[in-house]
């Protein structure tokens, strides 16, 4: 996946495969603009089909995790690099306003939700309307002491529009959703993991090296097992317990046959732990060697064709690609 700096984000992808997303415009409260949710859309779906990536983080940086959409009107370039075209935002018109929701907001949350790969929200300070909405959206949730979470759409007039009252009701069921929203609550950090919203709740300065800590454990659990036991987890919700089974057998279909449960089996049998996702290694050496054929191949059309050929053997300085 590509890295560096987004529009409203920077991406680094750090070892064993843990890909973070930092919000970095602090001066917003790091809030969210229609190409901001662009890039992520874009980001979230590079992670996915990246082999090098098992994990996404996200997080801010200052005194906010992502106070929800940037409302701030200060209209300044938020620098860095799109991933993706301009597009109009909608919102001009009744029919406007659902089609920005539909394709543009919403789908952020779509995105995480669909990614096999865990998501891990490192919320280290205020996560409301969006940015709440954003770390319901994710697998696990980590706040740091005294952050504040909440959905005071009410007081706006507005409504939770990108799926906040879904996912909370899956999280903390209806009676407190409907408590929480309808009170335009805006609660601290001890009290979201009191109703049911956050896994752990940590001291400030500690926030990110916990993450780390739990990102790295999930890397390095079995990816294949892990990804397909996520979307049975989330689909079981919709399910009935018969259709939860089948579900689930179709998978394990999989998993069963996977080299990852030759080796826990191995690993059980030897009094060691398992070494998982050498399959992963095995991807990047095929996806190595369809890389240098194609290289190769442009090489020699470049040749055949007259054509300098300097940029294309600049590259073999870099990578290993003769």
């Amino acid at each position: 996946m590509q890295t560096g700096a987004f529009t409203g984000f920077e991406v680094e992808v750090r070892e064993p495969g843990i890909a973070w997303i930092t919000f970095n415009t602090p001066e917003r409260l790091n809030g969210l603009t229609q190409p901001i949710k662009r890039d992520l859309v874009e980001t979230i779906i590079q992670a996915q089909m990246d082999n090098a990536v098992r994990i996404l983080v996200f997080t801010g940086e200052g005194r906010a995790f992502c106070a929800g959409d940037d409302i701030s009107g200060q209209n300044k370039p938020l620098g860095g690099n799109p991933l993706v075209p301009p597009i109009p935002p909608g919102h001009d018109t009744e029919i406007g306003t659902y089609e920005g929701l539909r394709h543009l907001s919403q789908t952020v949350n779509l995105a995480i939700r669909n990614c096999d790969k865990l998501c891990i929200a490192a919320i280290n300070g205020v996560a409301v309307q969006t940015g709440m909405t954003l770390a319901l959206a994710c697998d696990y949730r980590i706040a740091a002491a005294g952050a504040r979470i909440g959905s005071a759409t009410l007081r706006f007039g507005l409504l939770p529009d990108e799926g906040g009252q879904y996912l909370m009701v899956q999280l903390i069921g209806v009676a407190k959703t409907m408590d929480f929203l309808m009170r335009k609550r805006i609660v601290e950090a001890e009290e979201a993991y009191e109703l049911g919203l956050l896994h752990e709740v940590v001291p400030g300065p500690e926030l990110l090296a916990r993450v780390t800590t739990l990102a790295e454990e999930l890397a390095n659990g079995p990816q294949v097992a892990m990804r397909l036991l996520k979307r049975s987890i989330y689909n079981a919700y919709e399910l009935s317990f018969e259709q939860s089974l089948d579900e689930i057998a179709a998978k394990t279909a999989v998993t069963d046959h996977h080299s990852d449960a030759r080796e826990g089996g191995t690993a059980f049998r030897e009094k060691r732990s398992p070494n998982f996702n050498a399959w992963l290694g095995d991807a990047r050496e095929a996806n190595l060697a369809q890389f240098r054929a194609s290289y190769q191949r442009m090489l020699r059309e470049a040749q055949r064709l007259g054509l300098d050929d300097s940029a294309l053997k600049a590259l073999a300085a870099d990578y290993p690609l003769s």
